[in-house]
């Protein structure tokens, strides 16, 4: 039988529908579309496709098990090596990582992995009726700074060798970036509570409203009997342009907006911490923040929102995907743009005018690409006498976010890089004695997938640190 040449579509929800609503857009595979699908994959014997993966999921045999229809043995290899199938099946960049390794991929379209790994995590939180047994205790004991991507990663695989693993999140729920930055309609909070869950049946222990650094220190956490401790605490820190007119009203770090609306809910009626609704709204970036942000931004009721990048579109550095989806909805791209101030309302003669400091338009100017950077993509070069002013009435600064420097500060002899990222070597392991780290707290803001990698490769460090005594 010949193999399809392409992936099947994912069905989603109709743009127009979708831009009015904080549903999930993908829909996800039907178990009839999932078996096609498992069908086209070749089972090679050099598997590129797991050493694409960061955190190497034994790819090909999974999908052998949706070919024989055992959707629970499919999880069960997942979760071998991945203990958020989930959300990696959601929100990971499979197009650049294991799906580009896909031998499929050489003359035709790669396998649905991403599709594939979701439909398996969501049968199996469909139908599975027994949660995971904690394992025999080891006698040791692990803190966790942090409940994003890397610290849940680094907490599940300890916890699955007998840990006593804690994890300390600075807000009051668990999930760290999956819950403040990714929308809802990216990644439904009600995936994340379910994997987190998984984890708390390991016997992990989640204790939130715990700021390290504040309410406790790490050398405080090694005073409580904690032999080892992982800072997977992200990049919370919001970058901005440093133009006039950024501490206009109306302007927001994508941080602060998407957390308002993902973690505060603002987008119900009578918020308690309310964000724009109408208006026009520029962001600025090409991200998959960017991205994130102009959607929500359309969904809260924005009449028209832009997009302001300063590259072309083969510059974008956002998912393929989820450009095309903004475009869909309506997103209105302005590239090669950059602005160079906010405008502001204001009236000396009526100091109590309640519009005194709101955004009124931002002034950009148009670009043009030179020679590449150091990182190899071209250079945007101003264009002389281009200015023109956008209309907008909130501007969202998406142009990404450094690592909190409160537990640098808090934490003798931490050693950090130039950006405030945590300095580590192969194995995770910082300046400090059995301190590790990674995910975005070393990186910078990057890919749930790789601060998961980062995650795995401490646990197992921390793993033959400890058991060796």
């Amino acid at each position: 039988m010949a193999l399809n040449p392409k992936k099947h579509e994912m069905p989603t929800q109709a743009p127009e529908v979708r831009a009015h609503n904080f549903n999930e857009v993908a829909l996800g595979y039907t178990e009839e579309i999932a078996l096609e699908e498992a069908k086209r994959c070749l089972n090679c014997k050099n598997r590129p496709c797991v050493a694409g993966c960061p955190v190497n999921v034994n790819i090909p045999d999974f999908i052998m098990k949706i070919k024989e229809q055992d959707f629970e043995g499919a999880y069960r290899i997942i979760n071998e090596t991945s203990s958020l199938p989930a959300v990696c099946g959601r929100v990971c960049p499979q197009e650049t990582q294991c799906e580009s390794k896909c031998t499929m991929g050489v003359k035709f379209e790669p396998v649905g992995i991403g599709r594939l790994e979701r439909f398996v995590a969501d049968w199996h939180n469909a139908n599975a009726t027994e949660a995971p047994k904690a394992p025999e205790s080891n006698g040791h004991k692990v803190a966790i700074v942090g409940s994003g991507p890397s610290g849940l990663t680094c907490a599940g695989d300890l916890a699955k060798k007998g840990y006593a693993v804690s994890v300390f999140e600075a807000l009051h729920t668990a999930g760290g970036v999956l819950v403040y930055g990714i929308p809802e309609f990216r990644l439904p909070k009600s995936i994340v509570a379910k994997e987190v869950e998984t984890l708390k049946a390991l016997g992990v222990d989640v204790q939130t409203n715990v700021v390290i650094g504040k309410t406790l220190t790490v050398d405080e956490l090694f005073d409580m009997g904690y032999e080892a401790v992982f800072i997977g605490s992200g990049a919370g820190l919001p970058n901005f342009m440093n133009i006039p007119g950024e501490s206009l009203k109306g302007v927001y770090s994508a941080n602060e907006f998407l957390t308002r609306s993902n973690l505060m809910k603002a987008y119900r009626e009578n918020p308690v911490t309310p964000i724009m609704k109408g208006g026009k709204v520029a962001v600025v970036g090409g991200g998959n923040v960017a991205m994130d942000a102009a959607r929500t931004a359309l969904r809260l009721g924005a009449e028209h929102v832009y997009i302001v990048y300063r590259r072309s579109m083969d510059e974008l550095p956002a998912r393929k995907e989820e450009v095309e989806h903004a475009m869909e909805e309506g997103i209105d791209f302005r590239l090669l743009n950059n602005p160079v101030e906010i405008l502001g309302y204001n009236n000396p003669e009526n100091p109590r005018d309640p519009k005194n400091g709101f955004v009124t338009g931002m002034r950009c100017i148009r670009m043009e690409l030179g020679e590449p950077d150091a990182k190899g993509r071209r250079r945007p070069i101003p264009i002389p006498d281009s200015e023109f002013t956008l209309d907008v009435d909130t501007v969202i600064m998406a142009i990404g976010t450094s690592p909190n420097p409160l537990i640098k500060n808090t934490t003798e002899g931490l050693e950090v890089n130039n950006h405030g990222g945590i300095i580590v070597n192969e194995d995770g392991l910082t300046s400090r004695e059995r301190v590790y780290a990674g995910g975005d707290a070393v990186t910078g803001a990057a890919t749930v997938i790789s601060a998961m990698g980062a995650g795995k490769v401490a646990a197992k460090a921390i793993d033959e640190a400890l058991s060796t005594n």
